[in-house]
């Protein structure tokens, strides 16, 4: 069994495993949980242990399990007629077109929530967990995520300069992408001054990813997306193509893969990891222009 289907069971097995209050609510949960996606926050967890020689749990794949379902949450949130507005993802109706709106606020809630419990069930060391719970918490709340879409949110129809669309998208989606590097080498007990360089890693990733997912809204179809194309120009937000134009943002998208991987060869050598298939994840999100 591989990697995916296994962070699918840790998501399945924590809704299976308990008394429902509501059967609704979990059809809804399950519908967007399970509705497929490339699974890249919680790989990068995974294979950041392995690359660090830890024996993968039942534990490991509920932390990355955790990790997806806030991701899971934001974009059943993302999606709702108050934000993008959108009508599919993933390729099939959004949370609240197949549901409704009430519905898919409660299980985009619930994900967000839920996420803790399971990290707080896990056979992981207490420190750990309440360090864990604590990045995660501050990685996709007030602090990041959640504060970077309020941040892109508000810019929509404004002129920015390039700081602040960084900043949009360094907490916007780079700090939920920066959570698996650090959270592995919190795991993996490495030094503070490796976790930090991991830590930059990880945000350089998740800046790629951003600046990848701007692209393709103006370059994709439908059938690649798996949603709207062109819902940003739509609602004219910030973006680096709109910013930058098409070229210079491939550019950048290249710069911050090569960083990223820099920053993982450079550990190689200054301690026993084995970075090559993080570094195979993080060069599938090169483009051609």
């Amino acid at each position: 069994m591989d990697k995916v289907d296994k962070i699918n069971q840790a998501i399945t097995r924590f809704y299976q495993g308990k008394q429902a209050v509501s059967e609704h609510l979990i059809a809804a949960i399950r519908y967007s949980a399970e509705a497929g996606g490339k699974r890249i926050r919680p790989l990068l967890l995974l294979e950041l242990l392995e690359a660090f020689s830890v024996t993968l749990t039942d534990s490991h794949y509920d932390v990355a399990a955790a990790l997806e379902m806030i991701h899971t949450g934001s974009l059943i949130h993302d999606d709702l007629p108050a934000m993008d507005n959108d009508d599919y993802r993933r390729g099939r109706l959004t949370n609240h077109k197949k549901f409704d709106e009430a519905t898919a606020i409660l299980a985009g809630d619930s994900l967000f929530l839920d996420a803790f419990a399971l990290i707080a069930e896990t056979n992981l060391s207490a420190n750990i967990k309440v360090d864990l719970m604590h990045c995660l918490s501050h990685s996709s709340g007030t602090f990041g995520m959640v504060g970077g879409q309020m941040l892109d949110m508000k810019a929509e129809g404004q002129e920015l300069a390039l700081t602040d669309l960084q900043e949009i998208h360094r907490h916007k989606t780079g700090c939920l992408l920066a959570y698996p590097f650090w959270a592995a080498a919190k795991i993996a007990d490495v030094d503070e001054e490796i976790l930090l360089d991991l830590y930059q890693a990880g945000l350089k990733v998740g800046h790629a990813f951003q600046v990848r997912d701007d692209i393709l809204d103006v370059t994709a179809d439908f059938t690649n997306l798996g949603k709207t194309p062109q819902k940003d120009l739509t609602a004219e937000k910030m973006t680096y193509p709109r910013l930058l134009g098409l070229d210079e943002s491939y550019r950048v998208l290249n710069e911050d893969i090569d960083q990223s991987i820099a920053i993982l060869e450079a550990l190689r050598n200054k301690l026993i990891l084995k970075p090559d298939n993080i570094i195979c994840l993080i060069e599938r999100l090169r483009l051609n222009a």
